[in-house]
């Protein structure tokens, strides 16, 4: 009776394990990890749910046709390559074919060449293709079963944890045409696209730092994706467990910005029915990420300063000092030095919150190559979203793209491919559907200032004048010429707030505040 329980505690607790690890997936494919320490997490998992001593996922490479380990519980060697066709793993792939050998080393298609490199020895062997929409993109492979041989129950655990593989890569970075089989290997972090020399430095940076507490200062134009880059310092710190807060600085109320940072006590003032924890004491344990911290009010900057020098604080009609522990990300699309010099940024906040300054690149400085695979990313995405079925860029569609100077960065390419998806017509994204011709094509709006920039993008240098060009007098003060040149824009676009804060690359609460200046 005893021996009987202990068999049905342990196959409950592999149950469980099986069931926990299909739960988790979405979880674990949801942050910007870097892509390695994802899979490996995920092998060592799959691994102990089956019982088994080592599990590989193994990845077509969309293109060359190779298998790639991208990652597998494998110390001897950092990566296996196999050709197409090639071994258990290339039949496999090549065949959709689900191999269960007691055996591996009898089977005929077993790969000893690939065996002797690694030098393990194989014995029973489990090995599932990945299909996701009719197209192989990889195959499950679980080895060494420590009890016995990989049963008709292992096999169909795998079999579904294979099929929702599938489904969670959808949603990586290593997307896939639903026209072509494998997948496109174009990423270091899941869902930050891009490997050209320009990210090369930003990832490594990221990467250092996610290994601290230290404070990070990320400094880009609007739309370049530091939003994205914060998460990734998040997710691949020890803190990756624990809550990321977001906080966008543009769209704090300015009467109400103390509190939501630090919160309030009840009767703080007028309204405040209730204690309410500020976003400092949500982030406790995890990273608080300060979005456009240049936008902070200069009378809050020394609360602040406060907070990042020793981690305490007082919540608005507070008494009492608290203290939480977080890890302060911070971004900005302003030039903090100058504004410090100016007077208009406090400089010790500047010194503290910079402690590991990271520069991103603007989106034109980063190779046709990032700014082709951005553009297939969101084209896969969004013809997904709006069910277009497979569609693709022409190939005339490459140049055009590199050779439009993308002033709103990332999220401009992003916006762009989004109407040519929900315009499109055929199966194909041509020049034209971009509608790349008539909108600005040089200069940035780096959110410093509005001034001096076309309305819709006539060229700097024409000749001639543009009667898209809003001209303003010379003698203005800086504000008012933000004023006059917002209010422009919003006529421009015939009182939609929401294209003209597009137009200018900021957010309709920024638009706002310039307008009633």
């Amino acid at each position: 009776m005893s021996g009987m329980r202990a068999m049905l505690a342990v196959s409950m607790s592999e149950h469980e394990q099986r069931f926990e690890l299909l739960a988790d997936l979405g979880k674990m494919v949801a942050g910007e990890v870097e892509l390695d320490d994802l899979l490996a997490t995920f092998a060592d998992r799959v691994a102990r749910a089956l019982g088994g001593d080592r599990a590989t996922l193994w990845l077509i490479d969309g293109a060359t046709g190779d298998l790639r380990s991208r990652v597998a519980t494998l110390p001897e060697v950092p990566e296996l390559r196999v050709a197409a066709g090639h071994g258990v793993v290339g039949h496999v792939a090549a065949t959709g074919e689900v191999v269960n050998s007691r055996d591996a080393g009898a089977d005929p298609r077993w790969a000893e060449d690939v065996a002797q490199r690694i030098g393990y020895r194989v014995t029973s062997m489990l090995t599932v293709p990945i299909v996701r929409r009719d197209q192989i993109r990889g195959v499950v492979q679980v080895l060494n079963k420590r009890e016995g041989a990989f049963t008709a129950r292992d096999e169909e655990f795998v079999r579904v944890l294979a099929e929702q593989i599938g489904r969670a890569l959808d949603y990586t970075s290593l997307r896939a045409s639903d026209a072509e089989p494998g997948l496109r290997f174009h990423a270091r972090f899941n869902h930050v696209i891009g490997t050209g020399p320009a990210m090369e430095p930003v990832y490594d940076m990221i990467g250092r730092a996610a290994q601290t507490d230290a404070t990070v200062l990320l400094h880009g134009e609007t739309g370049t994706g530091k939003g994205l880059l914060a998460r990734a310092i998040h997710v691949n710190s020890a803190r990756r467990d624990a809550p990321f807060v977001h906080v966008d600085c543009t769209t704090l109320p300015a009467a109400l910005v103390e509190s939501e940072l630090f919160g309030h006590e009840r009767g703080a003032y007028t309204g405040a029915d209730s204690r309410v924890i500020g976003k400092v004491e949500a982030a406790n344990g995890g990273t608080l990420f300060l979005d456009e911290i240049g936008e902070l009010p200069l009378g809050l900057q020394g609360k602040l300063l406060r907070f990042v020098q020793e981690r305490r604080f007082e919540r608005v009609g507070g008494r009492e000092t608290l203290f939480a522990d977080v890890r302060l990300v911070a971004a900005t699309n302003r030039d903090l030095a100058a504004m410090s010099n100016a007077g208009q940024f406090r400089s010790d906040l500047y010194f503290r919150v910079r402690v590991v300054e990271i520069e991103i690149p603007p989106l034109r400085a980063r190779g046709e190559d990032d700014i082709a695979d951005l553009a297939r990313h969101f084209l896969d995405q969004f013809a997904r979203r709006y069910r277009k079925g497979a569609l693709r860029l022409m190939d005339s569609a490459r140049p055009a793209l590199a050779a439009y100077a993308w002033p709103g960065n990332v999220r401009e390419l992003e916006n762009t491919i989004e109407r040519a998806v929900v315009m499109a017509q055929g199966t194909t994204i041509t020049v034209k559907d971009l509608g790349l011709e008539p909108r600005r094509t040089t200069g940035a709006l780096a959110g410093d200032s509005l001034i001096g920039m076309p309305a819709f993008g006539a060229a700097a240098a024409a000749a001639a004048p543009d009667p898209s060009t809003i001209t303003l007098p010379a003698d203005l003060a800086l504000e008012e010429a933000e004023r006059r040149y917002a209010r422009a824009v919003l006529d421009r676009c015939d009182g939609n707030q929401s294209a003209a804060a597009r137009a200018l690359n900021i957010s309709r609460n920024k638009l706002a505040r310039l307008l009633r200046s």
